[in-house]
């Protein structure tokens, strides 16, 4: 057939539009999604055509079923770009996963408030302006041990704001050790410049003294800070300065304390075997006057910053002009509360907040988890192309949190046979929920500590999936 005649057969738009399968998109797709699907098919089969890439009975077999192709472009086109993906990673605080996650009962509180009016600020006793920070400040208060506190949009944000309001124009004393840097390339020394403080750095990289802290004082110092290496650790020939030993410094020249402690724990967890992590509550006994940390790491709970402390400082940094620019909105601020009422009871917050209960959950509740995963895949029958296996292994915690700890798990480990690995990995991530896996050594891992029960039928169907495009069929 000529290729002008190749080109006669191709639908046009109000034909396609005509047809029932399409008729039936425009129920839950929008019209220009669906017209801009079937224009982008036309166009391509026009492409092919002049290209003289498919022969004929390639482009006439296109053509036929280009209601099909619309539908999964359509269908492609209207699906939401954020979406939720299964971790089986190990990974607990998976940066890129979206940290940490929240469960049922809190997001219940979060659609209470999303759904309705609030008081976000309006003051119920007065009837007059009240403020956003008024809900968080006492339940944060009572679990720390701190005067006040507030909370902007993430912990980058409140250590700008801590700088830009107690030290702006002034020298801020650090060690050079403490100088981190932390997600997408963003580094305490380039945060201290944007709060319009001046960083002093003192020490080595492996050793700081107290004497190094002291040297560096003058009349243009405005603050001493801490910077917890929650990320990293350097080990081997080293010291630095904890901040208690910087109480008699701070007293003695009457400078305040600030202490970034990263991660945010609130539990002591290494009464779980977890390695220990200095908590806020600990930071605050021992005279630092201003605490920050991040809401969605070991804390468990939405993305923010918290800063607690010393109400003289807290209350000037309500007035800060940077407050406007860091505020957070009023779902943060619901699920950060019914996150922070867990943490009146230890136990309860161990068991009900998913970061906290992943991270002590014990290697037999684990072992069962995987058992029965693979049981299910067993009865899928994969064929011998498959091979399924249960392994020890290692989680993380992840999230820039507890670098050198190792938590013993279970993972299924997938191995192919004579079928390429790495493609097979691809097909899990195109799955319609993207399954989340760890590569190594030729075989796929997936790792039960941070897989849901109520994820394990996804995973079956994700697996099958994945077999059959590696396959072809």
């Amino acid at each position: 057939m000529a290729e002008k005649n190749l080109f006669t057969l191709i639908p046009k738009v109000d034909e396609i539009l005509d047809k029932n399968s399409i008729k039936e998109l425009l129920n839950y797709i929008p019209r220009k999604t669906v017209l801009d699907s079937i224009r982008m098919e036309i166009e391509e089969i026009r492409g092919k055509i002049k290209g003289k890439i498919l022969s004929e009975e390639e482009i006439i077999n296109e053509i036929e079923n280009i209601d099909f192709k619309i539908k999964k472009r359509a269908d492609e086109k209207n699906a939401y770009k954020l979406k939720r993906v299964v971790n089986a990673t190990g990974v607990v605080i998976h940066t890129n996963l979206g940290r940490s996650l929240i469960n049922e009962k809190i997001m219940d509180n979060v659609k209470e408030i999303a759904i309705n009016y609030s008081n976000l600020e309006y003051d119920l006793e007065t009837g007059s302006r009240g403020s956003r920070y008024s809900h968080l400040e006492e339940i944060i208060a009572e679990i720390t041990g701190g005067e006040a506190a507030m909370v902007v949009n993430n912990n980058a944000a409140a250590v700008i704001l801590v700088l830009s309001t107690m030290a702006k124009d002034k020298e801020v004393i650090v060690s050079r050790g403490e100088l981190v840097e932390i997600g997408g390339s963003f580094r305490i020394p380039d945060v201290m410049e944007q709060s319009g403080a001046s960083l002093v750095s003192v020490g080595t990289t492996n050793k700081t003294h107290l004497w190094d802290f002291e040297n560096a004082i003058n009349e243009n110092t405005g603050a001493l800070l801490k910077v917890h290496t929650s990320n990293y650790r350097i080990l081997g020939f080293t010291s630095n300065v904890d901040s208690e030993e910087l109480i008699p410094l701070k007293e003695k020249y009457n400078l305040p304390l600030i202490e970034d402690l990263g991660s945010g724990v609130l539990i002591d967890l290494s009464k779980y075997g977890i390695e220990y992590e200095p908590t806020v509550q600990e930071s605050l006994r021992k005279g630092v006057d201003i605490v920050t940390f991040s809401g969605d790491k070991l804390l468990g709970g939405p993305q923010v910053g918290v800063i607690v402390g010393k109400k003289e400082y807290i209350q000037a940094m309500k007035k800060n002009p940077f407050t406007r620019a860091f505020r957070v909105d009023k779902f943060t601020i619901s699920a950060l509360e019914a996150t922070l009422r867990y943490y009146l009871d230890e136990g309860a917050a161990v068991k009900e907040i998913p970061t906290l209960a992943m991270l002590v959950m014990c290697l037999e509740e684990i072992e069962k988890k995987a058992i029965e995963l693979k049981s299910r895949m067993d009865e899928k029958s994969f064929d011998d192309s498959l091979q399924i296996n249960i392994e020890d292994n290692f989680s993380e915690v992840g999230g820039g949190s507890l670098p050198l700890e190792k938590l013993p798990t279970k993972c299924i480990v997938l191995t192919l046979n004579d079928l390429s690995t790495q493609e097979f990995e691809n097909n899990l991530r195109k799955f319609h929920i993207p399954i989340i896996t760890r590569l190594y050594k030729d075989r796929v891992y997936l790792d039960l500590r941070t897989i849901k029960e109520e994820e394990f039928d996804v995973i079956v169907e994700g697996i099958s999936f994945a077999l059959n495009k590696v396959k072809g069929v």
